[in-house]
């Protein structure tokens, strides 16, 4: 496991590299500048800010010295956020993202994997239909509906949750269901298709016939062994939930990485632009690593190649 661990870390060096790379050159491809918004400053105060950022170097210079800072842990400065760091930004938003991130995770978890398994034992039955009814609008419906939904029956029509800021575990409630919701119909549908799949294995008849209980059956073998494809899919679910989901945390009102993100690309803020990208990439890696190392929990014939 050290050896498989030691070929992931090196393996993310040049992955993070390349990603790198290609933000900055997308970040500059799209037309416009950072201060392009700022008509009404001079000419030369325009260009005092370019040299004080490196933007009036060649490309290939601003490029290196990017580079070069990465190296040290110097994600850069944000031009619209006076006097912070790109660093700050990141170390005040990531935080909240992280938490609304985990719980989503766990709901989505909680409620799709049993939902899907529910629909893929009762087959044909109004259990299955119910719940692919569920999962099906959960795909279909975009996020902001069901924010906007649950914000006028749970906040305005009943009361009962707040609908905006991030105060409170009350304040956790709404986001976290409507960031959840997506996810665990995805799941949902993935269990069902995996245990139906598994349900057919001549495995499962021959622990029947032997009478094993229908319950015994599903819980210690046939949910086991559908997982795999379930635990597949978690990584880049874990890395988009965590960093959160832009259009919630608008609805919301949240001050994680998603409104900065959303502002750094309407703001061409190329720093901040690049960090949030870097820091999905990170986490995307990560997740995937305890991907490969949950597949040996759940069956340790399997070899998780480096």
């Amino acid at each position: 496991m050290f050896a498989f661990l030691v070929k992931r870390i090196l393996y993310a060096i040049p992955v993070l590299l390349i990603v790198a790379s290609l933000t900055f050159v997308l970040v500059r491809i799209v037309p416009g500048g950072p201060f392009d918004a700022e008509r009404n400053l001079p000419k030369e105060i325009v260009a005092n800010l370019e040299a004080k950022y490196n933007l009036n170097k060649p490309v290939h210079e601003q490029y290196f010295l990017y580079l070069g800072r990465l190296v040290k842990g110097d994600l850069g400065v944000s031009y619209k956020y006076a006097n912070r760091t790109v660093n700050d930004i990141i170390g005040d938003a990531f935080p909240v993202s992280l938490q609304l991130g985990l719980v989503a995770l766990v709901l989505a978890i909680c409620i799709g994997v049993p939902l899907g398994a529910l629909a893929g034992v009762n087959r044909g039955t109004a259990i299955d239909y119910i719940s692919m009814f569920i999962s099906t609008s959960g795909i279909s419906l975009p996020s902001f509906v069901i924010g906007a939904g649950l914000i006028f029956i749970m906040g305005i029509s009943l009361r009962i949750l707040p609908v905006a800021l991030w105060e409170s575990p009350q304040h956790m409630i709404l986001p976290a269901v409507t960031l959840a919701f997506g996810p665990a119909a995805y799941l949902a549908r993935l269990t069902r298709a995996s245990v139906l799949e598994i349900l057919e294995k001549d495995w499962v008849r021959t622990a029947r016939s032997k009478g094993l209980s229908k319950f015994s059956t599903v819980v210690k073998h046939v949910l086991r062994n559908a997982m795999i494809p379930v635990l597949t899919v978690l990584g880049p679910i874990t890395a988009s939930l965590i960093t959160g989901s832009f259009v919630v945390e608008y609805i919301y009102a949240i001050p994680g990485m998603g409104r900065f993100f959303i502002t750094a690309v309407s703001n061409r803020d190329y720093d901040l632009i690049m960090a949030t990208t870097l820091v999905f990439s990170i986490l995307l890696l990560i997740t995937n690593t305890l991907v490969d190392i949950g597949y040996k929990f759940l069956d340790p014939r399997m070899e998780v190649d480096g």
